[in-house]
């Protein structure tokens, strides 16, 4: 449905997006991820229409789209900021588009209150002004604003970034439930591994201008295809050579010595499996919060991360020895 071809995207003699090839199915959830700078929310911009790009083309449906006028090309845009008018009701946003397309005002209400339904907005809600609202509530006033406006995309720009940590979680899973009812196309800009890996059908990973990979949240985690997706994605160990030379040497695996090694904290394993190398180590420190315990471990010179689920045992402590495995199948290497 939406296809980035070769785009380049720059601010005068600054290259902020160079070469992007992208293609995005309809009524998919997908999202941008990467840190600060990287090109995610100046790709999503271009998409919406308030970058123009320097060369090549963005479609939708077949058509090119890159140089049409913002209000032309069917895209409801959702800000960090909320960007709602603050002396009007919830109403008046969200039925502010509508009026300004002159639409009857009968056919306003139904399209308002329709919206504020599917978003869980109550008539009380619709009556009062959007300053006396919480940040959550804000954030589906914006929702049902750029909804109400029946877009083909949907674009979203870290959306839950001003809220605290327990009203994300809980507006993730009613966002998934509106794209999903809505089967509506839907990109979303974030610099949060959890949102992106809870919320995604596919995930694109950026990093300065590129992107490093495309693929769904169990591919992108599990078959990191860069040492930067790697490292970004999750928690993750550093294995170096001495403890490659040590797998190598009890499961007679060919890992790359002189190449660092990276495994996931969680497949570090307190029980042994087939093919793992046993390995020895002092626990240096413990991080615990319920249901899981986080050990530091000094082990062949370097230090590890092992996490375990809290499964009733005694957990170790610091001084104490412990023996954890390692499967080379589970290592990542990069050139």
């Amino acid at each position: 449905m939406i296809e980035f071809k070769h785009v380049d995207i720059k601010y005068g003699d600054f290259t902020a997006i160079k070469d992007l090839n992208l293609t995005i199915s309809a009524g998919e959830f997908f999202t941008f991820l990467g840190p600060s700078g990287c090109g995610k929310t100046t790709t999503l911009r271009a998409l919406v229409g308030f970058n123009i790009p320097a060369s090549g083309q963005i479609l939708v449906d077949g058509k090119d789209i890159t140089r049409e006028s913002v209000e032309k090309r069917q895209i409801g845009m959702v800000f960090q900021s909320y960007a709602l008018f603050p002396t009007m009701t919830v109403y008046e946003n969200i039925a502010f588009g509508l009026k300004v397309r002159k639409l009857p005002k009968d056919e306003i209400d139904r399209q308002v209150n329709q919206v504020a339904e599917k978003i869980r907005i109550s008539s009380q809600q619709l009556k009062r002004n959007v300053a006396e609202l919480s940040g959550g509530q804000q954030q589906r006033i914006a929702l049902a604003r750029a909804i109400v406006q029946e877009p083909k995309i949907l674009c979203l720009d870290e959306p839950l970034s001003n809220l605290d940590a327990k009203l994300r979680i809980s507006l993730r899973s009613e966002l998934k439930r509106l794209q999903r009812d809505l089967k509506i196309t839907t990109l979303y800009v974030t610099h949060d591994q959890d949102e992106a890996m809870n919320l995604s059908d596919r995930i694109a990973v950026f990093n300065n201008g590129y992107i490093e990979q495309v693929g769904t949240p169990y591919d992108i985690y599990n078959h990191s295809r860069s040492e930067f997706v790697c490292d970004f994605i999750g928690d993750i160990n550093r294995l170096e050579a001495a403890m490659l030379s040590d797998i190598n040497r009890q499961t007679g695996a060919s890992l790359k010595e002189n190449l660092t090694g990276f495994i996931r904290i969680e497949r570090v394993l307190s029980l042994e499996k087939p093919h793992t190398a046993r390995l020895k180590g002092t626990v240096e420190d413990l991080e615990y919060n319920g249901m899981l315990a986080k050990y530091t471990v000094h082990a062949c010179g370097q230090t590890i991360k092992i996490v375990e689920k809290n499964d009733g045992r005694e957990f170790f402590r610091p001084g104490q020895e412990i023996i954890f495995y390692i499967s080379p199948d589970d290592i990542m290497q990069y050139q």
